[in-house]
């Protein structure tokens, strides 16, 4: 038997942000967040606002040099011998830069980690989130290479996905100088990312490029109609609100997004077939903005007979485990990520 909503639990309006159908209907208040996960919030809340208007950009992306991971840091003691080498980006376009690293002293070919940033689709580079990748480097013996691709709204749709692909293809065409194993390659990226890289796996399928042996989508952004019901729960909540949903796909897409005409390579969960895609892990937050289409994206994948793995964090705001890596969720989520690439990888 169902029991009857409470009082407390009793539908309430988000605020829309543009006028759709999905905006008349009632939402219910929001998961609580974890009690760890909502005491870093709180601290977090003075420096990280949960939604931003697109005119905020530019102080954002001043902001998020303190995020910029050194040297030293990457190289962990000299267990990794760094590299950023410029290589061709798409036709017509500039190079790009992949930072390249590669565990010291290893011999024969390697699996890789191809990794991309997060950032919303408007800001970060190379380095941002790739502490997580290296540290599977580490446990498991991989190559990593990040990539960065050019940023909205300066460059919009499709210069960022075409620069990550392009640096894909780049890799595997370089495998042997780099060390990897190109049957053994997979692609990984959190947010923005996280949707970047599902797009990267839907290209190499389609135009039969590299063949990915899985994707890591860790919270990723991959609806730019932004009018489920976990956006609108979220709303004014968390890291990454329905507000900043809307400033970054905006920024990608322009007055395109949320239209019948947006491509899957820009937005992935407008993919009408996910057949024939490499393995793919998928985690989420409850307490996010992405919960709703990370789950759906999930069961389309299994719907068309591919293998996924989804985890749905109880409590978890989007990005928590970078926010907050010392709470117990946070390092439940993380190990789950490590045992799941073990398993990929037979290591």
């Amino acid at each position: 038997m169902t029991a009857e909503p409470t009082a407390s639990a009793s539908p309430v309006a988000a605020t829309p942000v543009d006028a759709s159908p999905a905006d008349t209907e009632p939402v219910y208040p929001p998961p609580p967040f974890d009690p760890e996960l909502a005491a870093a919030l709180e601290v977090l809340g003075g420096q990280i606002p949960p939604g931003f208007a697109p005119e905020m950009i530019p102080s954002m992306r001043e902001g998020s040099s303190a995020f910029q991971v050194p040297d030293e840091e990457l190289t962990r003691n000299g267990a990794f011998q760094i590299e950023e080498r410029a290589v061709p980006g798409p036709e017509g376009a500039p190079d790009i830069s992949l930072l390249i690293c590669r565990p010291t002293g290893a011999s024969g070919p390697l699996p890789a980690v191809y990794h991309i940033h997060g950032g919303g689709m408007i800001l970060g580079d190379n380095r941002l989130g790739v502490t997580e990748a290296l540290d599977w480097a580490e446990e498991l013996g991989l190559v990593v290479v990040s990539v960065e691709y050019r940023l909205a709204p300066e460059n919009p749709y499709p210069a960022g996905v075409e620069d990550c692909y392009a640096g894909l293809v780049w890799t595997a065409e370089n495998a042997k100088e780099l060390g990897i194993d190109p049957e053994r390659m997979l692609v990984a990226g959190g947010s923005a990312g996280g949707g970047l890289s599902a797009a990267v796996a839907l290209l190499a399928r389609d135009r039969g490029g590299p063949e990915l042996i899985g994707q890591m989508l860790m919270c990723p952004m991959l609806d730019d109609r932004n009018d489920s019901v976990s956006a609108r729960q979220m709303a004014g909540r968390g890291v990454w609100d329905r507000t900043a949903n809307e400033s970054g796909w905006g920024a990608l897409l322009g007055e395109a997004r949320g239209g019948p005409d947006v491509s899957q390579y820009a937005a992935p969960a407008r993919a009408t077939d996910l057949s024939g895609l490499p393995p793919a892990f998928i985690d989420v937050g409850s307490a996010e903005t992405f919960r709703d289409e990370d789950i759906a994206y999930a069961g389309r994948l299994w719907q068309a007979g591919a293998r996924a793995e989804l985890h749905v964090w109880p409590g978890g705001f989007h990005g928590f485990d970078g926010f907050a890596p010392q709470a117990p969720l946070s390092q439940e989520c993380r190990a789950t990520r490590l045992r799941w690439l073990r398993r990929l990888l037979g290591a």
